[in-house]
């Protein structure tokens, strides 16, 4: 590899590389694993793999010239991919608060910016060093603030509007395809372009930390309290005369014995496990990096068996009992691994 073609290849690559480890760094409370943002960049990889066959037959089935393609359709088509991914993942409750929402789409963008900007560097080896400062400062950014835009709006509504669905993914993939459309329209020139996305994504993520860190200390506050008095309450001698131990008895009239006492279990494996996890969230934000041990997923295997014993009905009856929120799910699964 020639000299200018290894500058290149940094230029390239490096930036958004190191500035997703920024990231990862500023996540005091390290919610988001090394081995998952490596996954999520393999994921971006893919996305961008996809969408060179995509866009050739997009463009080729649209007829129109190759700028008003970059600026109004593809944008749509590469947008889509990527969040493809950040669909999946709040879907499947692995993003816990809007940091891990930030980390994860920047992750997935980047993924995408390497492969594209491998590709190019193969395609043309001789562009000029302008050139590839603009990709790897300003495209390969862009990529990265396009999809957390699509990850941390996503997440927020998906928090707080539960029953909208899919729906709910609409106005961040707007967000994310306008910044995406803005960039490549070239208003400004590409150096002012790359300055104006360098200022503003930094700015835009400082916030969202700023935000996601006050949100986890108030969770981390207010349920654990909530989780050890709860806790306390079943474990203690008052606790079939208080509001709980009684609603638990008039259940059954409509649950078998069996399963009311598989509800009790599941309640207070629940909660002990719910301590566990932001126990466990408190010590890496003071430097301690506590793996899960065997207790704890033998624990969580026991759960999962409750789980299936109450079942879906029986979830629903202690619902007004046990936190259900978005977070709560997330932090089973960082026990998990």
């Amino acid at each position: 590899m020639s000299t200018d073609l290894a500058v290149h290849a940094l230029l390239g690559l490096l930036p958004v590389s190191c500035f997703l480890a920024v990231l990862m760094w500023l996540d005091s409370y390290k919610l988001v694993r090394i081995r998952w943002v490596m996954a999520a960049i393999g994921l971006g990889c893919v996305a961008a793999g996809l969408s060179y066959p995509v866009n050739s037959v997009g463009l080729t089935w649209l007829q129109i010239d190759f700028t008003t393609y970059t600026r109004y359709v593809a944008p749509v088509l590469e947008e889509a991919l990527k969040g493809i991914v950040i669909v999946m993942l709040i879907r499947h409750n692995r993003v816990g608060f809007l940091v891990d929402a930030a980390i994860f789409g920047f992750a997935v963008g980047t993924g995408f910016a390497i492969l594209e900007n491998l590709f190019y560097l193969q395609l043309l080896p001789e562009t000029q060093l302008g050139t590839w400062i603009v990709r790897g400062f300003g495209t390969a950014f862009m990529h990265g603030g396009a999809t957390a835009i699509f990850a941390v709006v996503s997440h927020a509504l998906v928090g707080q509007k539960t029953t909208l669905g899919l729906i709910a993914f609409v106005p961040g993939f707007i967000g994310a395809t306008i910044t995406h459309s803005v960039f490549n329209h070239f208003f400004f020139s590409p150096i002012l372009n790359t300055l104006s996305v360098l200022v503003a994504l930094p700015a835009l993520l400082v916030v969202v930390f700023k935000q996601s860190e006050a949100s986890v200390a108030d969770w981390l506050g207010s349920g654990f309290d909530a989780d050890t008095e709860l806790l306390g309450l079943i474990n203690s001698g008052e606790f079939s005369s208080s509001k709980v131990g009684l609603y638990l008895h008039t259940l059954k009239e409509k649950f078998d014995g069996p399963i009311v006492a598989d509800l009790l279990c599941y309640m207070r494996l629940n909660i002990e496990l719910s301590i566990r996890a932001k126990g466990l969230l408190m010590m890496r934000e003071s430097g301690f990096m506590n793996k899960t041990g065997e207790e704890t997923r033998a624990k969580l295997e026991e759960l999962k068996y409750l789980e299936k014993s109450i079942g879906t009905t029986g979830k629903l009856a202690i619902k007004p009992f046990i936190r259900m929120s978005r977070e709560d799910l997330w932090q089973f699964y960082i026990l998990s691994n």
